[in-house]
């Protein structure tokens, strides 16, 4: 089991190869987070193998590697790390592989502010046991 962390903010992740909605989530949960970002599922997979982060946000669809696929990876170097999956596509196959892979959940496009911070703030108290994490995340 792993403890609540309440003296440091989370590091977040988000793996997006559209700067454009990186911006977006960036400036939602610039607030709550200390956030990184990766342009790529390679350069994802790389940053949680150089750097601690708490939860990773990736877009399905990137070049040569897919979220999916990034999140298959990371989950082999932290198995705990909860993988949030964003597409404008979520299908039943897809949601079915994304469970496969270990990915918390998929979001779709377009995100709402609360479904994504209620997804996050679930993901946060789920894997680290946190109960301070919704009201500080104003959920």
């Amino acid at each position: 089991m792993v403890n609540a962390r309440s003296q440091a903010p989370y590091q977040l992740l988000i793996a997006d190869d559209d700067s454009g909605f990186r911006d977006v989530l960036k400036e939602l949960l610039a607030p709550y987070f200390m956030l990184f970002e990766a342009e790529s599922g390679e350069e994802a997979i790389e940053l949680v193998e150089q750097i601690h982060v708490d939860i990773v946000l990736l877009d399905m669809h990137m070049d040569v590697l897919t979220g999916i696929e990034a999140v298959r990876i990371i989950k082999q170097t932290n198995e705990i790390l909860p993988c949030i999956l964003i597409t404008a596509d979520a299908t039943e196959e897809l949601r079915q592989d994304a469970s496969a892979a270990k990915a918390y959940q998929v979001l779709s496009k377009p995100l709402k502010r609360q479904e994504l911070v209620t997804t996050v703030a679930h993901a946060l108290v789920d894997t680290y046991h946190d109960p301070d994490v919704p009201s500080w995340l104003g959920n």
